[in-house]
């Protein structure tokens, strides 16, 4: 796979992982995922196929007691209401290879919306008459708690990025060997907000410094181009001359590499986020996300203006960048407190 990018090496994986699931499912789920090939991308057909796994699991379990790949088109007619209930509330908890997983309200909603787009396919190519799945109501979604870091907790952390005086002797010998490229994940992290994928995925020619500008592959595979400080453009630099020290090969572009001197994974970026947030803000549960939402909250405060805010993150829907990044904090609260006044000033 050296010779496919990041990007195409992340699909052929998400492919790769997909089929193994439907090799456990009947022949006629694959025709499902050729049609909406499409337009969807590889990671939203492999949630899929885990997510119809776990639903033909049940059903050959629990109702037609045979075996998933012999389950037909015409059992799927049969199912009732109460079945896909009977279903949705078994994955509250359920056996997944000898472990427990467990869904909440957003783990069972997303499970509905990969049936019904299962169902519907299968209703409209008249493989089946009746489609139960489409009366099942979505699970209550309730607004999630908006996290992110204030101003203090943004130079705490930076600061234990670079002074990390609360580490152990063992620690603060493996950070001297990864501050350069640690500061400059969070601070690219904290100065544009982009994606922990959008992170990785990034090479060194993404990068002009004439311009302080950078090109990033969004969800869907778009691309964008995306500008930053004179602050992120120095601790990039450091991290490049750094960078330029190690024994690379000479075909690895990435622009952040692990201590084995390839691209950083996903999982190494959320450690190292993790390991320099609970200095910062110990009763936080900090994420790259989170960061993101850091991000977005200051660029908000500065400008005002949603439609920049959803634009440089990233967003479609300006409805969702209204709803996790312009909530009213506490010091906007403040600033209007006396904006009203209830007696004319004549009348004192």
């Amino acid at each position: 796979m050296e010779n496919l990018n990041f990007y195409q090496q992340r699909d052929l994986k998400n492919r790769l992982k997909m089929s193994n699931y439907l090799q456990q499912l009947p022949d006629f789920c694959l025709d499902f995922f050729i049609a909406i090939e499409n337009n969807t991308s590889s990671l939203t057909r492999y949630n899929y196929s885990m997510d119809l796994n776990v639903f033909f699991e049940y059903i050959s379990q629990f109702i037609f007691h045979k075996n998933k790949v012999e389950i037909t088109c015409q059992d799927l007619n049969n199912l009732k209401t109460r079945d896909i209930e009977q279903f949705m509330s078994y994955l509250s908890y359920y056996d997944n290879n000898k472990k427990i997983s467990q869904n909440k309200e957003r783990g069972k909603a997303r499970k509905l919306a990969s049936l019904r787009s299962f169902f519907k396919y299968l209703f409209n190519h008249d493989l089946i008459t009746s489609n139960v799945v489409s009366k099942i109501e979505t699970p209550k979604l309730h607004n999630k708690e908006i996290i992110r870091l204030e101003q203090d907790e943004v130079s705490k952390m930076l600061n234990a990025v670079e002074n990390p005086t609360e580490f152990t002797q063992k620690q603060r010998s493996y950070n001297k060997n990864t501050f350069e490229r640690d500061n400059a994940i969070i601070t690219l992290f904290l100065g544009t907000g982009i994606r922990i994928s959008e992170l990785v995925g990034l090479d060194i020619d993404s990068f002009d410094f004439k311009e302080n500008a950078f090109v990033v592959t969004r969800k869907g595979g778009s691309k964008s181009v995306l500008y930053f400080s004179n602050e992120v453009a120095m601790a990039l630099k450091t991290w490049l001359e750094k960078r330029a020290t190690l024994n690379l090969n000479q075909n690895e572009k990435a622009m952040f590499i692990s201590l084995q001197n390839k691209r950083i994974s996903i999982r190494a970026v959320e450690n190292l986020v993790k390991k320099f947030a609970q200095i910062a803000s110990p009763l936080k549960k900090i994420s790259p996300h989170k960061l993101r939402s850091t991000f977005g909250t200051n660029l908000y405060r500065e400008t005002k203006d949603i439609y920049i805010v959803a634009d440089v993150l990233g967003h479609k829907d300006v409805n969702k960048t209204k709803k996790h990044y312009a909530a009213i904090n506490e010091d906007m609260r403040k600033s209007v407190a006396n904006v009203l006044h209830l007696r004319n000033s004549d009348d004192n």
